[in-house]
């Protein structure tokens, strides 16, 4: 289920606000520019279906987005727990950083934690299957997929590079917990 923590960014142990409900997290996330939004399949969407089918299941909600916002490419990407370079990729995230463009993801299967730092808050957003997440650029954050990620995300871009990371170089990222998601 989906989940929002709202932090001082000085203090990790204590939220300020801690919700599932969807309504709540959308008006919260509203109130700095994040898009949150909860997307339904127009027909099942099998483990390792294709990127196609993938796309065909959401077509109205990709082509709104695209349409609304000049994505310039969209893609499906996967990890399992299995993955050999699963630590590798994680780490990738884990550090604080903004983009030049905003971080467009949809959960169409698994979970992941989206963590901004606006101001002097931190919001801690745990997306999972059907959540759609919008992180406007220059938004400071890092993503956490734990330490066995199992997710399929469609990624939306704006620039031809795709996945670009300017790190901030601060360590609040390493104060906060990582990303230990629920059990089935």
């Amino acid at each position: 289920m989906s989940r929002l923590r709202i932090f001082n960014d000085t203090d990790p142990a204590t939220p300020l606000l801690d919700s599932r409900d969807g309504q709540v997290i959308s008006t919260e996330l509203k109130k700095i520019g994040v898009t949150f939004e909860r997307w339904q399949a127009r027909h099942p969407v099998a483990p390792g279906a294709s990127q196609e089918d993938v796309f065909a299941a959401y077509r109205e909600d990709i082509d709104r987005l695209v349409a609304t916002h000049g994505f310039k490419s969209v893609d499906v990407a996967s990890i399992a727990p299995d993955n050999p370079n699963r630590a590798e990729i994680r780490l990738k995230f884990l550090d604080e950083h903004y983009h030049k463009e905003d971080e467009v993801r949809f959960f169409v299967a698994g979970s992941g934690l989206f963590t901004l730092h606006v101001d002097d808050r931190v919001y801690e957003v745990e997306c999972v299957k059907d959540d759609l997440i919008s992180v406007p650029d220059s938004t400071t954050h890092w993503f956490d997929m734990g330490a066995e990620p199992s997710f399929v995300a469609i990624r939306f871009f704006t620039e031809p590079d795709g996945w670009v990371g300017h790190f901030t170089g601060t360590d609040i990222a390493q104060r906060f917990p990582r990303y230990e998601p629920e059990s089935a």
